[in-house]
């Protein structure tokens, strides 16, 4: 009898705590405080990652009630800290009775004072409000914490403070005030080369960056690229931004190949989830392709995930394809909002001198010889004077080495050449070779990629092993000498 009294009052409590669901989410958040002030203590910046990345898990289940409690066992309830960080959290009233609940179920809170959990805390209450769309308090406290980082310099913040300096960025995004930041985030980016904190370098980089083609800035965006210091990058998502807004500034300076190459390893190396990133990444790639005068696979298009984000630009790739030009005037009419969201409808206006070289191609090989009249008349130019117009970019592709033939004026006529076989030229092996230096390099960036634990917890080699080892080598030293001297 005791012991089904005993059973229902452990199922009543279990009951209790599970419907409640804060204080499991409350006991977590506790946990990863200890974390992170472990890894302070012990300098270890992989706890302090750790702890953010378990932050970003518990993301969604993050309440008003939830980060006031975890504040107050953070944080001594009537500091400075405490005060301006609970104005920014709305009241509700409707959980605080389950929240003092959870509290007081757990053990007393312990009060801590070091910088990286008040950082934290600032991280926290952020992410919240961002997350809740109360944009006008998150720039408030997104600018309270830069200002309280400028007074800090310790290797263990830098993880938690380059996460605020792209939380204090998307806030100032997401309502439209990107340029009020633009001269902070350059002294921060200052800061932090001078501090020699090279993730906080890579963070602040991307963003100006983003900050200045946001408003169109390709020539201070190059500028401060180019003269920005560079090394091994630290963050695969940085650096996947990085080459991203690389290859949008080498597509607008009408460098395709670096683009193209920048976009596509911007795509590869970025993470599965991130399914926003990697269709930008592909809507660039196909067009920085498509004026490269390559033609993307269909695969490429129809990817997990992607298939309906790409359909515009699938059907601008078929219109390149086929050298239609009033299919491509259709296509860029009907997608032309699509496109200006994208920010490359500039880019599509350069495509026409692509679609009309591509139809000219067809009929350089449909036709051994072809009046220029019937070339306009199957480009469909739509000027004055469309024979002069088709024999000017008749020339042109002749010039460029774009087709293989020869113009008789006199008659009128295109007269195309026969084709050559493509196997006795340099063509494959250059194609193999390019296929070659992609599987090196990309192999040479896994190797660098490696990452191995420290050396601090290997046990320290005895004097007695080291005068053993020193005799060891210096026995093989003699050996292999004396064997030289033989041969």
């Amino acid at each position: 009898m005791t012991a089904d009294v005993e059973m229902k009052e452990v199922q009543a409590l279990s009951n209790s705590v599970s419907s409640a669901g804060v204080p499991s989410t409350l006991q977590h958040m506790k946990e990863i405080a200890s974390l992170i002030e472990a890894g302070a203590q012990a300098k270890e910046v992989r706890r302090i990652v750790r702890a953010v990345r378990l932050t970003m898990m518990l993301r969604r289940k993050l309440r008003a009630p939830l980060v006031a409690a975890f504040l107050g066992y953070v944080l001594t309830p009537g500091s400075e800290v405490f005060a301006k960080l609970s104005s920014y959290l709305p009241k509700d009233d409707d959980h605080d009775m389950d929240v003092d609940t959870a509290a007081s179920a757990v053990q007393g809170p312990a009060k801590h004072s070091i910088p990286e959990l008040e950082i934290y805390c600032y991280l926290l209450v952020l992410i919240f409000l961002i997350d809740q769309k109360r944009y006008d308090e998150a720039k408030a406290c997104s600018s309270a914490s830069i200002a309280r980082l400028r007074n800090m310099n310790r290797r263990t913040v830098d993880v938690l403070a380059a996460r605020l300096y792209f939380y204090y960025s998307f806030t100032y995004e997401l309502t439209n005030s990107l340029a009020e930041i633009r001269g902070t985030l350059l002294a921060l980016h200052r800061m932090a080369t001078l501090r020699r904190d090279e993730l906080g370098q890579e963070t602040l980089l991307n963003l100006l960056l983003r900050n200045y083609l946001h408003y169109n800035l390709y020539d201070q965006a190059e500028k401060l690229r180019s003269k920005a210091p560079r090394f091994e990058a630290h963050s695969n998502q940085q650096f996947c931004r990085y080459l991203f807004y690389l290859g949008k500034i080498r597509t607008i300076q009408l460098e395709y190949t670096d683009a193209k190459e920048s976009l596509l390893q911007a795509a590869r190396k970025a993470p599965v989830a991130a399914r926003g990133f990697r269709i930008q990444c592909n809507k660039w790639a196909v067009i920085v392709r498509l004026l490269l005068g390559e033609i993307p696979e269909r695969t490429v298009f129809m990817q997990k995930g992607m298939k309906k984000a790409l359909t515009p630009y699938f059907e601008l790739t078929n219109a390149v394809q086929i050298g239609d030009l009033e299919l491509f005037r259709t296509v860029a009419d009907k997608y032309s909002g699509t496109f200006s969201s994208d920010r490359t409808r500039n880019l599509i206006v350069r495509l026409r001198h692509n679609v009309i070289r591509t139809g000219l191609r067809n009929i350089s090989i449909s036709y051994s010889r072809i009046s220029l009249a019937d070339v306009a008349r199957k480009l469909r130019l739509d000027s004055e004077n469309p024979v002069a117009d088709a024999e000017s970019i008749v020339a042109k592709a002749i010039r460029d080495g774009a087709i293989d033939a020869t113009i008789e004026h006199a008659n009128g006529w295109m007269v195309s050449k026969e084709t050559g076989d493509v196997y006795s030229t340099n063509e494959p092996q250059i194609a193999f070779n390019s296929r070659i230096a992609f599987c090196l390099n990309m192999h040479n960036e896994a190797v660098r990629a490696l990452r191995f634990p420290p050396n601090s917890n290997k046990e320290k080699e005895s004097e007695e092993k080291r005068r053993e080892r020193q005799q060891q080598e210096q026995e093989l030293a003699k050996h292999i000498a004396e064997e030289d001297d033989d041969f």
